[in-house]
C-alpha cells in the first residue's frame, strides 16, 4: 500500500484565458437582459461581475462552469457527489484492477494523518494517541489490501472484491460546475456556512478557495 495527499487540479490550459472567457460569458448573459452588449470591455465586465455578486444577482454566474480533477478518498468523493448541480466521472473500483502494474500492484490511501490536526477532537490528543490512531488506521488499509488482493487470486472480479476496500481508498473525481454551483459548493466545503465540513474536505477545498480567490476576486472573494 502507499499514501498519498488529496490534490485538486483545474483542467485548463491557460488560466487567464479562462478567466477572460468566464468573465465574458457571464457579462454577456446579463447585458442581454438590457440589450446593451456594445458596452462591453474587459474593465466593464468586472465592474459588472461584482456588482451581480454583490447584488446577489447570482442566476447570470450559472452561464459559465469550469472543470476541477480532484484527488481525494472515496469518503470524501461521496459527499462531492451530493451536489447536484454538477456533472461528475469517477474512477471506478468496478472496473480499475488495482493488481494491474498502472496501478502499482498496490492499493493507495488518502493519509488522513493531516485530518487529524483539523478534526475538532483528535486535535486535542496527545501525539501518543495520535501515533496509535494512525497505526491502527495503517493496519486496517493493509489488511483491506491484503483481502482484495486474495479475492481476485481466487478468481473474484474487481466489482466484487471492492467490498473490502474502505473510505481511505484513494479515488479520482473530474467535476464540472458552473460558477454559482462552485460558489455554493466552497461556500458549504471550505467556509463551513452549514456547519464545519469534515477534516479532509477541509484539506481539500480551502487551498482550491484560496485560490479561486487570488484568480477570480470579483467572484470569489466574498466567500470568508
Amino acid at each position: 500500500m502507499r499514501k498519498i495527499k488529496p490534490t485538486y487540479e483545474i483542467l485548463c490550459e491557460d488560466k487567464d484565458r479562462l478567466k477572460e472567457e468566464i468573465y465574458s460569458k457571464i457579462a454577456n448573459a446579463a447585458r442581454t437582459c438590457y440589450k446593451s452588449e456594445s458596452n462591453g470591455s474587459p474593465e466593464s465586465n468586472i465592474r459588472l461581475i461584482q456588482s451581480l455578486v454583490k447584488n446577489n444577482h447570482e442566476a447570470m454566474l450559472e452561464h459559465a462552469s469550469i472543470t476541477i480533477r480532484f484527488t481525494t478518498d472515496r469518503g470524501i468523493s461521496h459527499e462531492i457527489v451530493r451536489h447536484r448541480m454538477a456533472s461528475f466521472a469517477q474512477e471506478s473500483q468496478r472496473y480499475c484492477r488495482y493488481s494491474d502494474s498502472k496501478f502499482g500492484e498496490e492499493i493507495t490511501y488518502i493519509d488522513i494523518e493531516p485530518a487529524l490536526d483539523i478534526d475538532p477532537i483528535t486535535r486535542k490528543l496527545s501525539p501518543e494517541k495520535k501515533f496509535w490512531i494512525i497505526s491502527e488506521w495503517l493496519k486496517a488499509c493493509e489488511d483491506a489490501e491484503e483481502h482484495y488482493f486474495n479475492m481476485l487470486n481466487l478468481g473474484a472480479s474487481p466489482q466484487m472484491a471492492r467490498s473490502v476496500l474502505n473510505n481511505s481508498t484513494k479515488t479520482e473525481i473530474v467535476v464540472t460546475a458552473n460558477v454559482r454551483e462552485l460558489r455554493h459548493i466552497l461556500s458549504l466545503r471550505a467556509a463551513g456556512s452549514t456547519g464545519a465540513p469534515h477534516p479532509q474536505m477541509t484539506e481539500l477545498m480551502v487551498p482550491l478557495l484560496s485560490e479561486f480567490k487570488e484568480w477570480m476576486p470579483e467572484l470569489f472573494s466574498d466567500i470568508k
